[in-house]
């Protein structure tokens, strides 16, 4: 069985059976042990009705008492036989499915640690639950295919054999019957693997949405939003549910088949030897063997239908896998060296131009415009954006990771110590950790631990609120001091005080740095050297925040909240952190002037 340290392999992802296929072949020896003592297993079932009828015919009838004993004898040696192969072919089966279950954990966890921090912008992370918590189980039970799936092929073609040699006629009923056994399930087995594939597909979406329910519902019941998600969240549930119902319906005629088709077979079987004795043409051992081969091939019919539909769900979950094993790490071929100097980034799908060394604030109505410029210069998507005349493309991308970091606002926050969390792959000095913690805000989040910088962190910060979170995500991303940062709503959750705080130390925190964020908060816009006003992916004005506040009417209601316009040229505010008390970060006045923020840090714990 596979080793938790070694190399899984490189998987077939042509297709979900040819997935299926490589599975077995990683442990060839052990499949064919498991095909092996499976055949024997099952064709010693089919002895034990051999045995007893020749204890009728040779030592019951005649009365030979030395003749019963010994075949009585045999009898009980096979049976003892065959329950301890029983036993190795349940054991060597349990090996093979275990293999197949870890080693196609190992292959998704690889790739998705290739795919890194590109694997939200390529797949949903429902997706990727759905694989990992059904898609594996359901991979590794449909490769019992491989043991008593070939012992039941095997088993069938002798029990026809010994039929054979008592008459013709059955043997040709057993031979026709199981093909027409096959032809009946078979259709159901096509409308399985289309019903299992939409079912797991909407289960993909509706565990993606529990989890963005998860992280937001107390968000949502601050916004009063909290039931329109219910209501959609609730009628996503009632078409899974109709979904499963539709499987469970083939699933329900699949395995009524399974066990009904082959007990009909036995009774037409059995009536037609019985027919046969009573004209004389076999004799009552005969009968007795025709009556225990058919009851035996129940068995491995049987095992056959579900067998098939194991391996129709299989095809189905091997066919997820693949999908997500084809999903192709970016590319890091580029040929030209990145610009040795801070240079322009430019994106001229949105016309977002970014000049180095500066603060520039992307607003617009709908964030995921904001976000997708950021994407598109930080080379988390396909686009023609440039920097310093090169295009980002052709800039090697561990050239373009170490110098530009784009930071979500709900980037993942790993278990750990909270040093160890904001630190990264570094060991950064005390002090720097403490300015980087200042200059977020969070200064208040490390002194409220326990152990301060050395508390326990829980994986994805759920011991924090939603607030602190952003603010440690901050203090993470201010700590890396990347030549270019591009944020992501980086105070979306914040109260305002606390935002504006934020807003006023960022700028000398990344003072000769590129800085880029998204807001539609005017407590974060009014620092900016540059705003750029978006609309509907372009860039529709650009200016300062007082400026455009001023001559844009779209800007100033997206971003005024209801305040008077402000005159241009019109003297900023002054610096909120001198309003605020240095040991908490906060202060009264803090937003006053610029409108109300984002919403009570309380609200999205």
């Amino acid at each position: 069985m596979i080793d938790a340290y070694e190399d899984p392999g490189t998987p077939d992802s042509r297709g979900g059976w040819r997935y299926l296929w490589w599975l077995v072949t990683r442990q060839p020896w052990r499949s064919v042990a498991g095909a092996v003592i499976a055949s024997v297993w099952m064709v010693l079932g089919a002895a034990t009705p051999y045995l007893m009828s020749r204890a009728i015919d040779d030592g019951l009838q005649p009365g030979d008492p030395g003749a019963l004993a010994g075949w009585t004898a045999a009898l009980f040696a096979v049976g003892a036989f065959n329950a301890w192969l029983g036993i190795m072919r349940h054991r060597t089966m349990t090996r093979v499915r275990m293999d197949a279950n870890f080693r196609t954990v190992k292959v998704v966890v690889g790739h998705t640690v290739r795919l890194g921090a590109s694997l939200a912008r390529r797949t949903g992370a429902g997706e990727v639950v759905t694989i990992g918590v059904g898609d594996v189980q359901t991979i590794s039970t449909s490769l019992t295919v491989v043991g008593p799936g070939v012992g039941a092929l095997v088993a069938y073609t002798v029990v026809a054999g010994l039929l054979l040699s008592v008459s013709a006629r059955l043997a040709v009923v057993v031979l026709l019957g199981v093909p027409v056994i096959v032809v009946l399930v078979g259709p159901l087995l096509g409308r399985l693997q289309g019903a299992e594939s939409e079912y797991r597909e909407r289960q993909g979406v509706l565990t993606a949405r529990i989890g963005d329910l998860a992280g937001g519902l107390r968000v949502l019941n601050g916004l009063g939003g909290k039931e329109l998600f219910a209501d959609t969240f609730r009628r996503d549930s009632r078409r899974l549910r109709e979904q499963g119902y539709r499987v469970g319906a083939v699933t329900s005629w699949m395995q009524a088949l399974g066990v009904g088709l082959p007990t009909l077979f036995l009774g037409v079987v059995t009536w037609l030897a019985a027919r046969s004795a009573a004209q004389g043409e076999i004799t009552v051992g005969e009968l007795v063997a025709v009556y225990g081969y058919v009851a035996v091939l129940v068995g491995p019919v049987a095992f056959l239908v579900e067998f098939g539909h194991q391996l129709a769900r299989g095809v189905v979950a091997a066919r997820r896998v693949v999908g997500l094993l084809r999903l192709e790490p970016e590319p890091d071929d580029g040929t030209c060296a990145a610009p040795a100097e801070p240079a322009v980034l430019y994106d001229p799908e949105s016309g977002v131009r970014v000049t180095p060394g500066r603060l520039t604030a992307l607003a617009g109505a709908r964030p995921a415009d904001t976000a997708a410029v950021l994407d598109r210069l930080g080379r988390y998507a396909p686009s023609a954006a440039t920097w310093g005349e090169i295009r980002l493309d052709e800039i090697p991308l561990a050239q373009v990771r170490a110098r530009i970091l784009v930071a979500d606002h709900d980037a993942d926050l790993f278990a750990g110590m909270l040093r160890e969390l904001v630190g990264g792959r570094r060991e950064p000095a005390e002090r720097n950790i403490w300015r980087a913690v200042h200059s977020a805000v969070a200064d208040d989040i490390v002194q409220g631990l326990p152990d301060g910088l050395d508390s326990a962190i829980d994986a994805r910060a759920r011991n924090l609120s939603g607030g602190q979170r952003q603010r440690v995500r901050l203090v993470r991303a201010l700590l890396a001091d990347p030549e270019v940062l591009l944020a992501v709503e980086p105070t979306s959750a914040l109260d305002a005080h606390t935002e504006a705080a934020v807003a006023a130390r960022l700028r000398p925190a990344r003072s000769g740095r590129t800085t880029v964020l998204t807001s539609t908060s005017p407590l974060v816009l009014d620092h900016a050297d540059t705003v750029h006003f978006v609309v509907d992916g372009k860039v529709a004005a650009t200016g300062t925040h007082r400026r455009l506040l001023a001559q844009e009417p779209e800007y100033r209601a997206l971003v005024a909240r209801g305040a008077e316009p402000v005159a241009a040229g019109t003297d900023p505010a002054p610096d909120p952190d001198t309003r605020m008390s240095a040991d908490s970060g906060t202060g009264a006045g803090a937003g006053a002037s610029a409108g109300a923020g984002a919403g009570a840090e309380e609200v999205v714990a």
